[in-house]
């Protein structure tokens, strides 16, 4: 039994190759689109009403209303 591995022709490894130089190119294309996408929520994050109420009342020092401890 031959157990070690078989190494493929050049033309073999060539495509394999291409192929993973494509696919490498295609995640950094969703890479791309996921960071813009980031980017836009970030940004309604920013510019959402609730979080300017939410940092405001930090600042004041005021404890979230669903923070309220019982004893």
């Amino acid at each position: 039994m031959n157990d070690q591995p078989r190494i493929p022709d050049p033309e073999t490894r060539r495509r394999s190759i291409e192929r993973m130089q494509e696919v490498c190119r295609q995640f950094d294309a969703l890479n791309l689109i996921l960071d813009e996408a980031i980017a836009l929520a970030e940004a309604d994050i920013r510019n959402s009403p609730l979080n300017a109420y939410r940092l405001r009342k930090a600042k004041l020092g005021v404890a979230p209303e669903n923070s309220k401890v019982d004893i």
